[in-house]
């Protein structure tokens, strides 16, 4: 059977671009050729291997059989391999019965110790006379210029093992992205040899150290073949160490294992420059939001709208910074861990889903409070419902949201396998559970502001609200406007770079995101005059206070005082001469501040 197969394949594995193809319709049929000669061949081994579930393998078998699996998966049909990965359905599956068959075969050995060294494949069979022995292989093949060990701790007695290592493999396994059997591949290269390993009894902690390809390969995933997927997966196996030239893996199952890597640094140094440095700048401008609120608090809330604003932009800062806090234990573990474990990635990236989605939310809060005061004009809502409706929105919503996320995916679904903490998108698409929500407050927002600002140019601020809210829907206008589209960018970009390795995408999200704390300051807290005035005087009065003090006729008085209150008045920030002011200070809504 060996001889035909190798003879056939010989004959018609000749390169398409060689200068005696003429033509290139022969150039299309010899491609054409090789497909078939390949599809052939590996249904031929499949059905060697089914034959061997019902009678004992010898090792003549197993030779010829590993010797047309190395004339197939040789570097001369790389470019096939490549073609039948892309095509449809029935040829992507060529690679994963061939492996199928390798694995069925190699389980079904009757004969005792012994090895077969190929060029490009090594087999060793052994079966253990011995209690508790520790199995430590070490392959280095012919045509591999890196090689494999694999350990294999406590085996019971009675044991075998077949571990079989190739170099080739990497020619016909794709490293899709996706489970759905699309034709999009991902960035990420086999880096190491592929190797096969059969236990008949469960062994737990075998380890793998695998000498890598590529040394410039950075982001080493520990994988194998899952057959129900159809591509590589991370399941149960972790990467132990990474050193310039090895990666060491361990695994708790027995199945074909190698090593993934991306040949992209997205952990480029400039990048992790941006994003700490981005992130600190982040947590001390949402800190100095939370101290400016604090000073000018009583000032700026005289008056429903202005207190629920201000009330909503507080929680926006605190739930951003509590989750940029949870982002920098989040990053830390995944340096220490690769891939993070789920253990300890889960409860960060948790609260990571919850308060990012608060965020979010409590803008919702925001845009509802816009339309709510300048559609519903005569409508009085109490401060205390405002406040209630704010808070179960801004985060029970949320947290209904992410406790639901974590319910419907397993542990070992939930989170990133792509050596960062965050929620999971190839296996269980958990990451949906941020992007629809997150997105669809964008869109909202977003048509609330267009409905908002419809009405004021065709009727004018002054005509769709009182005097009092003019000033704050304004600000709240302007802070929806500004806000949503950069938050929304910033996820939007976020998606990108979950689909493309391009540098320029990962550094943009960097700056959106990791700069979203300083936007919050800036365009919620410091573009409000409101907010400045009363920070000024607040910073005024704190410095006037220590100034001499002289003697009138009407009494003891500060002269800095004075000055202040003739500067208030200059500003027309207390108009007290305005009739309305008298009106508003009367008033059962508590309002005192009249808007220029």
């Amino acid at each position: 059977m060996s001889v035909e197969i190798n003879e056939t394949f010989d004959t018609s594995l000749t390169n398409p671009a060689d200068d005696n193809y003429k033509t290139k319709a022969q150039q299309i049929e010899t491609r054409s050729l090789l497909r078939t000669v390949i599809q052939t061949v590996v249904e031929i081994l499949a059905k060697v291997a089914d034959i061997s579930q019902n009678i004992n393998i010898h090792k003549p078998v197993i030779e010829d059989f590993l010797n047309s699996v190395e004339i197939i998966t040789s570097d001369e049909s790389k470019n096939t391999w490549t073609e039948l990965n892309n095509g449809d359905v029935t040829k992507r599956n060529v690679s994963t019965n061939l492996l199928q068959a390798i694995e069925s075969i190699s389980s079904h050995l009757s004969d005792g110790d012994f090895s077969i060294t190929k060029p490009s494949i090594q087999l060793i069979r052994t079966i253990i006379d011995d209690n508790s022995t520790n199995i430590d292989v070490k392959s280095h093949l012919e045509n591999s210029t890196t090689g494999t060990e694999i350990l294999i701790p406590n085996v019971p007695k009675s044991t075998a093992i077949t571990i079989i290592v190739f170099t080739n493999l990497d020619n016909v396994l794709p490293t899709r992205d996706t489970s759905n059997n699309d034709n999009k591949t991902s960035k990420s290269i086999i880096n190491g040899n592929v190797v096969v390993v059969q236990v008949n009894q469960i062994i737990h902690n075998i380890s793998f150290t695998f000498g890598t390809t590529n040394t410039s390969l950075k982001n080493p995933q520990c994988v194998f073949w899952n057959f129900s997927l159809d591509r590589w997966d991370s399941n149960g196996c972790k990467v132990k160490r990474f050193e310039n030239k090895t990666v060491t893996c361990e695994c708790d199952h027995t199945t074909s294992f190698s090593i993934l890597m991306s040949p992209f640094a997205i952990d480029n140094l400039a990048l992790a420059y941006i994003t700490y440095i981005g992130v600190a700048i982040s947590l001390a401008s949402l800190i100095l939001c939370l101290i400016i609120e604090a000073i000018v608090w009583k000032s700026v809330t005289r008056n429903d709208t202005a207190y629920v604003r201000h009330v909503s932009i507080v929680n926006v800062a605190v739930s951003l910074l509590i989750a940029n806090i949870c982002f920098i234990i989040g990053a830390a573990i995944a340096d220490q861990e690769h891939p993070p474990q789920v253990g300890h990635c889960s409860p960060v990236v948790f609260f990571m889903h919850f308060f990012y989605l608060a965020v979010f939310f409590w803008m919702f809060i925001i845009a509802i409070l816009l339309l709510y005061r300048t559609v519903m004009v005569f409508s009085q809502m109490s401060r205390t419902n405002m406040m209630v409706i704010a808070f179960v929105v801004g985060y029970c919503a949320p947290l209904l949201i992410a406790v639901i996320t974590v319910a419907s995916t397993s542990p070992t679904n939930y989170i990133s396998k792509e050596n960062a903490c965050w929620l999971n998108w190839f296996e269980s698409k958990a990451l949906l559970a941020f992007v629809i929500p997150a997105l669809t407050i964008v869109a909202f927002n977003l048509m609330v502001l267009i409905v908002v600002l419809c009405k004021m140019v065709r009727r004018g601020v002054g005509a769709i609200t009182n005097l009092n809210d003019k000033h704050t829907l304004v600000v709240i206008a302007r802070c929806v406007a500004i806000l949503t589209p950069i938050f929304g960018l910033t996820w939007g970009f976020g998606i990108g770079t979950m689909v493309s390795r391009d540098f320029g995408l990962h550094v943009v999200f960097a700056i959106l995101n990791s700069f979203q704390g300083f936007f919050v300051l800036v365009f919620g807290i410091l573009l409000d005059s409101k907010v400045r005035e009363s920070l000024a005087g607040k910073l005024s009065l704190k410095n006037l206070s220590s100034s001499p003090t002289r003697s009138t006729n009407a009494g003891t008085s500060s002269t800095g005082g004075l000055g202040f209150i003739d500067w208030l008045r200059r500003r027309n920030v207390y108009n007290l001469s305005d009739p309305s002011a008298a009106t508003s200070a009367n008033s059962s809504s508590g309002s005192h501040l009249i808007p220029n």
